[in-house]
């Protein structure tokens, strides 16, 4: 078979195994498609059906293969972090600033904290911590990847729970917002290169100065024009950020979070968002699958998982609960909200995807991580839709 033939095989096993296994298990309430397309990418990875039919591996995901499914994931995740970006409703976070200041920061802090403490267990052993990093990017990336709330996956749940345009729904939105600010922040120094200094204070300097005739040039422009200049700009920033050292994802995000949303029609950006996790990310998922690795030992990976489970979920809890207790919520309210602020999936993957790529962490630890978003994605509506039905019935700011 020659190249494209072996191209389109690998196609239609990304597309035709994680439908079929969403659609005929019935795995939606647990699992939506998106959670089984991970998961399928990491049964398909090396780890998995590399480890127990390596020919059939090497044959159907040969280099030119993969380089060519990385194309497309990369392409695929700019747009995600892009629509991500143009998505943060800063106005309402600011309107509502010291009810959302304090319940983003304590559901942030409290599992970065832990985090960082679960880091620092990994890092008494050999095999987590990447080659080029330095013991507090390690801590730090760990820590962060702990808080993590997916935002894009946060706004699914919440339609499929029939929460997105309530008003608890909005306040979710709020305090989500702000901690993606945040987490991208984080991010940003934690691959600051004291050797790039130069090229990375150019980059931003660059990125204020454009992004400002940016918003100018957009404001005047019909919406048409304005989806095709999104598209350029988003290839510019990725460019730019990658260039000085910071990585491609995090100019996507400035890319997008300089984007006002009301430049764009709201239905067509959702429609954009749901077109491109059914068209594209899939290919993500299959290529973030490939570097899936187990060299460590499933024991010891399986654990590392479940340690930073326990820290992300119990973290991101007990801070909601404390934020509840000081701004005095209604009786259940804690709960729903820090259930659905610890949804993690794709931004955490993406998040781990660039620690991988700086060689922040090992294969084994990006595994562990994986598998932790999988888990506390899948928690999610089960334990929600149980919370929520107790406060139909509660006044609910």
């Amino acid at each position: 078979m020659n190249t494209t033939e072996v191209f389109l095989m690998a196609m239609l096993i990304i597309f035709s195994i994680p439908w079929l296994i969403w659609r005929f298990a019935k795995t939606d309430y647990f699992a939506p498609l998106v959670v089984v397309q991970i998961i399928a990418g990491i049964v398909l990875g090396p780890g998995v059906l590399g480890r127990w039919f390596p020919e059939y591996y090497q044959f159907v995901f040969t280099p030119v293969v993969v380089q060519s499914l990385n194309g497309i994931a990369w392409w695929a995740v700019m747009l995600f972090v892009m629509i991500a970006g143009v998505e943060l409703d800063l106005r309402q976070a600011w309107q509502h600033r010291r009810e959302s200041a304090i319940t983003a920061g304590f559901a942030l802090g409290a599992p970065l904290l832990l985090g960082c403490a679960a880091a620092l267990v990994l890092l008494g052993f050999d095999g987590w911590v990447g080659r080029q990093a330095q013991g507090w990017q390690f801590v730090a990336g760990i820590g962060m990847a702990c808080a993590v709330t997916a935002l894009p996956i946060l706004i699914l749940l919440m339609e499929k729970l029939d929460l997105l345009r309530q008003p608890l729904g909005q306040r979710i939105l709020r305090y989500a917002s702000l901690d993606d600010i945040a987490i991208w922040g984080v991010l940003a120094l934690i691959l600051m290169d004291w050797t790039r200094m130069g090229k990375q204070l150019a980059f931003l300097l660059g990125f204020v100065v454009l992004g400002l005739l940016y918003r100018r040039l957009m404001a005047k422009l019909a919406e048409a024009d304005r989806w095709y200049l999104a598209l350029v700009w988003l290839a510019l920033c990725g460019l730019g950020a990658d260039w000085a050292g910071l990585h491609f994802m995090v100019g996507a995000f400035l890319a997008g979070a300089i984007m006002d949303a009301h430049w764009f029609n709201q239905n067509q950006l959702d429609q954009l968002r749901h077109h491109v996790l059914l068209v594209m990310m899939p290919v993500f998922f299959l290529s973030t699958g490939l570097r899936t690795n187990w060299a460590v030992g499933g024991v010891e990976v399986f654990a590392a998982a479940a340690l930073l489970l326990l820290v992300s979920v119990a973290g991101k809890l007990i801070g909601v609960r404390l934020a509840g207790w000081l701004l005095r919520w209604a009786p259940g309210e804690a709960s729903v909200i820090g259930w659905l602020l610890q949804t993690k999936a794709l931004i955490m993957i993406i998040f781990a995807n660039i620690l991988l790529d700086k060689q922040l962490i090992t294969s084994e630890t990006f595994t562990a991580l994986l598998l932790m978003a999988v888990a506390s994605t899948m928690l999610t509506v089960p334990m929600v839709e149980k919370k929520t039905r107790k406060l139909a019935s509660s006044p609910i700011r």
